[in-house]
């Protein structure tokens, strides 16, 4: 009998099944890795917003932090119309519209305490957009720049209050 030429089908379907093993073992870890810098991500526009926040302040005393995170970003993406009180160009477009539409996976909000003019203090915050696939940890900061987490859950919304921010475990 001739020999011939190719692979047989248990051939083929060995080489299927370690392409699926590796795969198994690997999707998790790209998943986490994501997770990961998902919350970097956030983290570093929390602290961006921070800076926004006592820039904005320190520009407009009689007015105190900022109502809404909106109010720190442009009016457009370019900034066209220069900083006002009422868009302070402070951050950019997408971490001011961030309250809506998620960033890296994460939804930020800021306000301030109510207080005022000027308002005193403010809080900010980030959760997830989705539990578990985009993030796992809520993210907050209030008046005092110092980042704060705490593990998330389904359907949680950022923080906007220091007194619900300030439970939160201080990150190292």
């Amino acid at each position: 009998m001739p020999k011939q030429k190719g692979f047989s089908l248990i051939e083929l379907l060995i080489v299927v099944a370690i392409i699926l093993i590796i795969a198994a073992i690997a999707i998790p870890n790209l998943l986490r890795a994501r997770i990961a810098a998902n919350e970097a991500s956030a983290v570093s526009s929390l602290r961006t917003i921070n800076t926004g926040m006592i820039t904005y302040n320190t520009s407009y005393p009689t007015i105190g932090y900022a109502a809404t995170l909106k109010i720190l970003g442009p009016a457009d993406a370019t900034c066209s119309a220069g900083p006002a009180s009422t868009n302070a160009c402070m951050v950019d477009f997408n971490l001011g519209s961030a309250a809506t539409t998620p960033k890296s996976g994460y939804l930020l909000d800021a306000a301030n305490d109510g207080s005022g003019p000027p308002a005193l203090g403010y809080a900010a915050g980030a959760a997830p957009q989705t539990w578990n696939q985009t993030g796992n940890r809520d993210f907050c900061s209030v008046q005092d720049a110092v980042l704060r987490f705490q593990q998330g859950k389904t359907g949680d919304t950022p923080v906007t209050t220091s007194a619900n921010c300030l439970p939160f475990t201080i990150m190292q």
